[in-house]
């Protein structure tokens, strides 16, 4: 069955671009405004992020992020056939602080957030990569879907460590260079071992994991944020949160990253996946008092 989805979905990623979008913008308006695809979800989540804009920016918002959301998709399905040429041409990347800091001697630890197109940014970045690039994935139950995902995403030699096997698929590449690419914005999997700190004015729990990481093996922490040039085409900046997490305190390196991730956000939100529920969970005091970290 792996081998029929896969195939349909290779003819698929030749058809032209301005057809895939064609196929996005139907999709977009069906999710929207007929299927209401996770709307409640995406409504709420922009009333606790933008409680100062209108009702009517609000609906913009939401109207954008369909059609942004369904993008992310068919140009997910069009990695399969694109040549790696289009790939670097369509979505630049910033080597100039990576190299320094592989010249530098230093391990990095990527941190960003579920911006589109995150599945654009892991193929550009990780052709002629000079770290060995790993990045930390939730799967996904289907078998099929796995499969192609890995089959994708490991297109240019990225290694893939899925999240709930982390310290058995992590330990071989432990003390090795290399650049470690983590989606901050997950909700963390166990509450009692979350950092709580505001996030768009609510309190909001931080897995603890990539802070943890990147303070013990001492790495260099880079920000990278993902911005939209037109259609297909987009650009990435990178920010060095810091060259020695270990000389920082613990937590603060999740302020840090949620700060930089709250204020792209609010440069673009259309283009931020509201369908999660990022605000799901509710501060409790007697229990989550202990890992409330105040943002700087």
């Amino acid at each position: 069955m792996y081998y029929i989805v896969y195939g349909l979905l290779y003819l698929i990623s030749l058809l032209p671009f301005w057809v895939l979008y064609g196929i996005s913008d139907l999709i977009a308006f069906t999710l929207h405004r007929i299927v209401r695809y996770r709307r409640p979800v995406v409504e709420k989540n922009l009333k606790i992020a933008f409680p100062e804009k209108t009702d009517a920016e609000r609906r913009k918002i939401c109207r954008d992020f369909y059609y942004r959301f369904t993008d992310n998709f068919v140009e997910l399905v069009k990695l399969i056939s694109l040549p790696v040429e289009s790939i670097l041409r369509r979505f630049k990347r910033d080597h100039v602080l990576i190299n320094r800091l592989y010249e530098e001697g230093l391990s990095i630890d990527f941190v960003l957030g579920h911006f589109f197109n995150w599945e654009w940014c892991n193929l550009s970045y990780s052709h002629q990569n000079p770290y060995k690039q790993i990045v930390v994935y939730a799967h996904v139950s289907s078998t099929i879907a796995e499969r192609l995902m890995q089959k994708i995403r490991s297109r240019f030699g990225t290694i893939l460590i899925d999240s709930s096997r982390f310290k058995e698929q992590f330990k071989p590449y432990a003390s090795e260079r290399k650049a470690f690419v983590l989606v901050a914005d997950q909700n963390p999997r166990f509450l009692k071992s979350a950092y709580w700190l505001p996030f768009f004015g609510r309190l909001t729990p931080f897995a603890k994991g990539p802070d943890a990481n990147s303070r013990l093996m001492n790495n260099a922490v880079v920000f990278c944020k993902i911005k939209r040039i037109k259609r297909g085409y987009y650009t990435t900046e990178l920010e060095c949160i810091t060259k020695a997490a270990g000389d920082l305190p613990k937590g603060a390196v999740t302020v840090k990253t949620a700060a930089l991730l709250e204020r792209v956000i609010r440069e673009d939100p259309a283009g931020y996946l509201w369908s999660h529920r990022r605000w799901k969970h509710t501060y409790t005091p007697k229990r989550d008092q202990r890992n409330l970290i105040k943002a700087e």
